[in-house]
């Protein structure tokens, strides 16, 4: 069955502004957002927990059984950092947002990470990880993956507009 509504992940480093962005988008598209980051804690969708940098090492297979569903009926924000373990035929477009390192550092220090976390979130960045993670994921795919700048409240706006605009225009195929 054709989903009515496109699926969109949002994916980025750590910090980039990735639920920002899907809070503000879910309230323009009428999509569902949903946080992967939180219903891995919550569901405890993880193979064991990282005590020095404070995270969880999800498991791959649990996060996407529990995804699989929703994104069947289409109509989804998937908001997470990792995209390598989603199904392309699942998805209708990519979004990685990006933000300059000084942004993104203190952001992170605004979170209270700990220093070991934020810079290798920032490394991550600087080597653009999840870009290239949602690349080789897609790669043999026709799955549209945008690269879209989020360091500033003009970049979010043109980033929403943009992606707005695709929501509204998604037909089923």
């Amino acid at each position: 069955m054709a989903r009515s509504k496109p699926n969109i992940l949002v994916t980025g480093t750590p910090g980039v502004g990735k639920t920002t962005f899907c809070e503000a988008l879910a309230g323009s598209t009428q999509l569902q957002h949903l946080e992967v980051s939180k219903m891995v804690r919550e569901r405890r969708l993880y193979k064991e927990w990282d005590d020095e940098l404070d995270c969880s090492i999800f498991d791959e297979e649990m996060v996407y059984d529990a995804l699989e569903p929703l994104l069947e009926a289409g109509g989804c924000l998937i908001d997470f950092h990792s995209s390598a373990f989603l199904d392309d035929g699942l998805l209708d477009l990519v979004v990685v947002l990006r933000a300059d390192t000084s942004t993104l550092y203190d952001r992170l220090e605004r979170r209270h990470y700990p220093e070991s976390k934020v810079k290798q979130n920032v490394e991550a960045e600087i080597f653009q990880t999840c870009l290239d993670e949602a690349r080789e994921a897609f790669e043999e795919t026709e799955l549209a993956i945008w690269e879209l700048p989020h360091d500033t409240e003009e970049h979010m706006q043109e980033a929403l507009e943009r992606v707005q605009e695709f929501a509204q225009s998604y037909t089923p195929g």
